[in-house]
């Protein structure tokens, strides 16, 4: 049974930022081998989230909009052991912290306008991402398949 695990290292240039890892983990599907399968796509940090969507700016800005009118950024319990993140941490609950996608012949297996983003709320910094890629090889085909 094929499978791959790979790490994607970013540092966002912005505390919040959006980043689309669609063809980045489409690459690691194609590399792995899998024909059939699953890829997990999980962030390595409670403090930003993995999710599929739309890859349109006014959707980003109202994603943006909807999770600080829902975690506000602000005085949180949290800040009081020093930290001052406690939004991002609301956040991460929010829009979720992993996906699990269909991989189909070889290649991820989205609609049409499905794409695959890392929210970032406490960027600046190294941040990792995994990727897990298990299922099975294709299928031999010829005349000696079964």
């Amino acid at each position: 049974m094929p499978n791959a695990t790979e790490y994607v290292v970013m540092r966002t240039e912005r505390p919040r930022e959006f980043v689309n890892l669609t063809e980045r983990v489409r690459e690691i599907v194609r590399r792995s081998g899998v024909w059939d399968g699953l890829a997990l796509v999980s962030s390595m940090h409670i403090t930003s989230a993995v999710y599929v969507n739309d890859n349109e700016s006014g959707l980003l800005k109202d994603i943006t909009a909807w999770a600080d009118r829902l975690a506000p950024p602000g005085d949180y319990e949290h800040h009081r052991t020093g930290e001052t993140n406690g939004d991002a941490h609301l956040k991460n609950l929010l829009l979720g912290h992993q996906v699990v996608l269909p991989v189909t012949r070889g290649d991820l297996d989205l609609g049409p306008w499905e794409q695959i983003f890392y929210a970032e709320f406490d960027g600046q910094r190294p941040k990792r991402v995994i990727i897990k890629v298990v299922g099975d090889a294709k299928p031999p085909t010829g005349p000696h398949s079964p």
